[in-house]
C-alpha cells in the first residue's frame, strides 16, 4: 500500500510516471496526426525528462527521490545508477531509430513508423521498473513489460524475413523462459512461504545457519538463474542471440544488447543478493559454470564470424561471462563493479551498433551486417571510423578507452575474492577476443575492392551523418568511452556510491 503521505510517496516512481505519461502522449500525436519527427520529438523529450529526475534525485539526497516504494519496490543508488544507464541507453536508441527509419517505403511501413517509438516506451518503462524491483511479482510483470514489446520491435521491419524470423525466435523462446522463470517462483515460495526478496533472504540464511537442507529453494532458485541467463544471452541458453541479433533492425539489435541486458543485470542481481540464494554453495557453483562457459563460447564462436551483427552478438555472450563471474566472487564490492562493468559495456555497445545503424536502412539496400560491407570505410567516412575503432578497442579492453578500465575492475574483484579459475578466464578470454576484435578493425583500413561495374559502396552513411542526432549521438558516446578510459576517477566516485537498500 502507496504510504499516508499521498504524493510524496511516489517521488522515487517519478520517472516511470514520466515515461508513462509519455507513451500516453505519443499515441494521442499519432492519432491527431501521423509524424515520425513529432513522435521522436516527444518521447526524446520525456526520457530527458526522466533522466533528470533520476540525476536530481542521485545528487539530492533531499529530494525524496529514495526510498521503500510499497512492498514491490525500493529505489536506492543501485537502482538510480542503473535507471540512469537506461535512460541514456534508451535516448541513443531512439534517435537511432528516428534516422533508421526516415526514408523507409517498402510495403506501407511509411504509415507505421511511429508505433515503433510506443513500443520502445513500454519496453523502456518495464526495463525502469526492474532496477528497482525487490518482489518476485513486480520482477515478473516488469520483465514482461519489457519483453512483450520487444517481440513487436524485432519483427517491426517485416518484410525483412531475417526480422520477422528474429521476432518469432525471440517469442518462443522467450516465453519457455518465462515459463521458467514462473516455475522457480513458485518453488522458491513454496519453500520460504514468501515473495518478497528480503524475507526470502531471511528464511533462507535463517535455514543455512540451522543447518537445513533447502531442495526445493536450491531447483527453484536455479530455475530462475536459467531463465535470468537466458534473458542475459548467457550459455548455454545462448543460441537465440546470433540470428536474433541479426535479424533484428539495427536500432532494436542496440536496445536489445544494452537497455535490456542492464535491467535483466539489475534485477539479477538484486534477486541473488537479497534473497541471499547467491549464499548457496550449488547456486554459486552454478553461476561460474555459466560464466565459464559464456566466456569460453562466446569468444570461440566469434573467430571464424564474418557478420558483424552476429561478431558483436557472440561478443555479448562473453561479456556476461565477465559479469556473471563477477557476480559470482560473492564480494560486498560486486554490485558496484558488476553494474559499473555493464554499464560501459552498454555504452560501447550503443557506439558500436549506432555506426551500423547509421550505415543502414530497413529496406533501401539493406543492412551493413557482413565485414566485407565495411572494408576500406576508413578511406571515405575516416571519422565514422575513429568512432567504430575506439568501439572494438573498448570491447577488447584496450587501454585508454573505458572498456579497460571496467575489465580492469573485473579482474580486481574475482581476484580480491580469490576466484583464481574466473580471474583466469577473464584473462584467457579476453586474449581470444581481441584477435576478432583487431580482425573487424584492420577490415575497416584495408583498400576496398570495388567491381568495375560499380566504384561506390554498397552501404553507406549519409552525407553529413555526423550533423545529424543518430551521429552526435555516437560522437559523444566515443568521447564518454575515453574520457572515462582516460580519467578512470569518475568510475572510482560512481563504484564508491552504488549501494543496495
Amino acid at each position: 500500500m502507496i504510504g499516508a503521505t499521498g504524493w510524496t510517496s511516489l517521488m522515487p516512481l517519478a520517472p516511470m510516471l514520466v515515461i508513462s505519461l509519455t507513451a500516453v502522449m505519443v499515441i494521442i500525436a499519432i492519432a491527431l496526426k501521423r509524424s515520425n519527427t513529432a513522435a521522436g520529438t516527444i518521447s526524446v523529450a520525456g526520457l530527458n525528462i526522466a533522466l533528470v529526475l533520476v540525476i536530481w534525485g542521485a545528487l539530492n539526497p533531499l529530494a525524496q527521490m529514495q526510498g521503500v516504494v510499497s512492498s514491490l519496490f525500493v529505489v536506492d543508488s543501485f537502482a538510480q545508477f542503473n535507471m540512469g544507464v537506461i535512460l541514456v541507453c534508451a535516448l541513443a536508441c531512439f534517435t537511432l531509430a528516428h534516422g533508421y527509419i526516415e526514408n523507409s517505403t517498402a510495403n506501407g511501413l511509411n504509415g507505421q513508423k511511429e508505433e515503433l517509438y510506443i513500443l520502445m516506451l513500454i519496453a523502456t518503462l518495464g526495463a525502469l521498473l526492474m532496477a528497482c524491483t525487490d518482489h518476485m511479482a513486480a520482477f515478473f510483470v516488469s520483465l514482461e513489460l519489457l519483453s512483450v514489446p520487444m517481440y513487436g520491435m524485432l519483427a517491426y521491419t517485416y518484410a525483412r524475413e531475417q526480422s520477422l524470423e528474429a521476432g518469432m525466435k525471440y517469442l518462443v523462446l522467450s516465453a519457455t523462459a518465462s515459463a521458467t522463470l514462473l516455475m522457480g517462483m513458485a518453488l522458491v515460495y513454496a519453500c520460504t512461504g514468501t515473495l518478497s526478496f528480503r524475507q526470502i533472504g531471511m528464511a533462507t540464511v535463517n535455514s543455512l545457519q540451522a543447518g537445513m537442507n533447502l531442495p526445493l529453494l536450491v531447483v527453484g532458485a536455479a530455475m530462475m538463474v536459467f531463465a535470468i541467463a537466458f534473458k542475459l544471452s548467457a550459455a548455454p541458453f545462448h543460441t537465440w542471440t546470433p540470428d536474433v541479433y541479426q535479424g533484428a533492425p539495427a536500432p532494436v539489435a542496440t536496445f536489445l544488447g544494452s537497455v535490456a541486458k542492464v535491467a535483466t543485470l539489475v534485477v539479477g542481481l538484486r534477486f541473488l543478493l537479497t534473497s541471499a540464494t547467491l549464499a548457496i554453495p550449488a547456486v554459486q557453483f552454478l553461476l561460474v559454470v555459466i560464466a565459464t562457459l559464456s566466456i569460453l563460447l562466446g569468444n570461440m564462436l566469434a573467430l571464424r564470424e564474418r557478420n558483424a551483427k552476429r561478431v558483436l552478438a557472440y561478443s555479448s555472450i562473453a561479456h556476461l561471462g565477465y559479469v556473471l563471474a563477477v557476480v559470482s566472487a560473492v564480494t560486498i564490492e560486486s554490485v558496484g563493479f558488476a553494474s559499473l562493468y555493464m554499464a560501459v559495456y552498454a555504452l560501447t555497445t550503443v557506439g558500436s551498433f549506432g555506426v551500423i545503424s547509421i550505415m543502414s536502412s530497413p529496406y533501401q539496400g539493406g543492412e551493413a551486417q557482413t565485414l566485407d560491407d565495411y572494408r576500406g570505410l576508413f578511406w571515405q567516412r575516416p571519422v565514422l571510423t575513429a568512432v567504430l575503432t575506439v568501439m572494438l578497442l573498448s570491447l577488447a579492453g584496450v587501454p585508454l578507452t573505458a572498456g579497460f578500465i571496467s575489465k580492469f575492475y573485473a579482474i580486481f574483484a574475482t581476484a580480491s575474492a580469490q576466484a583464481w579459475w574466473l580471474t583466469a578466464m577473464i584473462i584467457v578470454g579476453s586474449a581470444i577476443g581481441l584477435y576478432y576484435y583487431l580482425n573487424f578493425m584492420v577490415n575497416l583500413f584495408k583498400r576496398a575492392d570495388f567491381s568495375r561495374e560499380q566504384n561506390t559502396r554498397v552501404y553507406d552513411a549519409v552525407n553529413h551523418w555526423g550533423l545529424q542526432a543518430g551521429g552526435i549521438m555516437v560522437l559523444l558516446v566515443t568521447l564518454a568511452v575515453l574520457y572515462l578510459g582516460i580519467f578512470p576517477e569518475w568510475l572510482s566516485k560512481i563504484l564508491l556510491a552504488i549501494k543496495i537498500y
